[in-house]
């Protein structure tokens, strides 16, 4: 047996959705695993039965979440900020930056919405958005180079392209913008889970990611990470009690910032969501992401083939590194909103994105599943 067979066993057996349904719709909101089933199980049953009592515990498992987000980023546990999600993360850099008039944003033009209105909304304080053309996904360094200049202070790039599944290399652009002196940041949402990452390794000074899509945890729970460096260029946002050194002596309002991401966490979490994506993150972690990475890649280069082979035209760029858990693709004189609802009767999800089908299998996806994807297809 294969390792990538192993991988996909082990982790199939944690998902109840494949008794029922061929799920590739992972881009958009994942299923639960088993044992994040089991942890906010757990964690109902402590709140009914020993409501504030057990919070000393809920909160060492919180802080445990916070490690293993950093594990899984190769970063230090005081970068890391968890936040309700992608966007929040967003926009503490966006609100937080120093801007001056004349100041510029660079963005690719095909960017999820998350990642544009939060700097969108700074053009009242002059300033610019400059947006890349992209193909597919797709950004030309030197487009993106020649789009910078002195007075580029962030550039902003979802590692993964959502309606196409371009996987970008976050190191290549890492170094233009710090070439232009500019800060780097990633919505990983689309990969982070099931392709490695190592944000000191790839030049990233800000990131953030929900944990509902491929790290297959609740929604409403996300991490987000800040270089040490980065900290003290940003001024502190959503801050409260929590955000302070002397965090609980509630008669003390010195303004102490704490010097760690974890400023960011004003107020009470969500206790349970936070739980669960701890949960989400220790399976990902024992199973190994290189093994899920090599499993996603796997099923998405089979599922290509098979759908070429019944007459669908895949869209996405498949070559070599740029490849993730995300196809787009067309199926020849049909509408994709149609077909989509077609395959939801027949317990096949996937997603309709700019005017293509799109599918984004886990790592647990097998075979069989794909099988269930071409007859559902073929009957539409």
């Amino acid at each position: 047996m294969t390792a990538t067979t192993e991988t996909r066993n082990a982790l199939r057996e944690q998902m109840p959705i494949v008794e029922r349904w061929a799920y590739f719709d992972h881009a958009a909101v994942s299923p639960l695993p088993q044992t994040v089933r089991d942890t906010i199980c757990t964690w109902a049953d402590e709140a009914v039965t020993e409501g504030n009592a057990i919070w000393p515990m809920w909160d060492l498992a919180i802080e445990q979440t916070r490690s293993l987000a950093a594990q899984l980023i190769a970063a230090n546990r005081e970068e890391i900020a968890l936040v309700l999600n992608t966007t929040t993360g967003i926009n503490l850099v966006a609100e937080g930056y120093p801007w001056r008039p004349g100041d510029n944003v660079i963005l690719p033009d095909d960017e999820f919405p998350s990642n544009a209105y939060p700097w969108l909304n700074l053009r009242d304080r002059g300033v610019e958005i400059r947006r890349v053309p992209t193909d597919r996904g797709r950004i030309g360094l030197t487009e993106l180079d020649a789009a910078c200049d002195d007075r580029t202070q962030v550039v902003s790039i979802s590692w993964v392209a959502y309606a196409n599944g371009f996987r970008r290399d976050l190191a290549a652009i890492g170094q233009i913008a710090h070439r232009h002196g500019a800060l780097f940041f990633v919505d990983a949402i689309q990969g982070l889970g099931v392709f490695p990452l190592d944000v000191k390794k790839a030049g990233i000074d800000c990131l953030a990611a929900d944990g509902h899509k491929w790290m297959l945890a609740p929604e409403g729970a996300a991490i987000a990470y800040f270089h040490r460096d980065t900290l003290a260029r940003l001024a502190p946002r959503g801050v409260g009690w929590h955000s302070v050194v002397h965090a609980g002596d509630f008669t003390n309002w010195a303004v102490d910032w704490k010097p760690a991401a974890e400023r960011y966490e004003g107020g009470s979490q969500n206790i349970v969501g936070t739980l669960g994506l701890g949960a989400s993150l220790q399976l990902l972690l024992d199973l190994g992401v290189e093994n899920l990475a090599a499993c996603i890649l796997e099923i998405t280069d089979f599922a290509c083939d098979r759908l070429e082979a019944a007459g669908a035209r895949i869209v996405s760029h498949r070559e070599s590194d740029c490849r993730s858990g995300i196809v787009s693709f067309l199926w020849p004189g049909h509408d994709p909103i149609a077909v989509r609802k077609h395959c939801i009767a027949h317990q096949v999800l996937l997603s309709c994105r700019d005017g293509r089908l799109r599918m984004s299998p886990h790592a647990y996806n097998n075979e069989q599943d794909v099988d269930r994807l071409i007859e559902a297809l073929q009957t539409a």
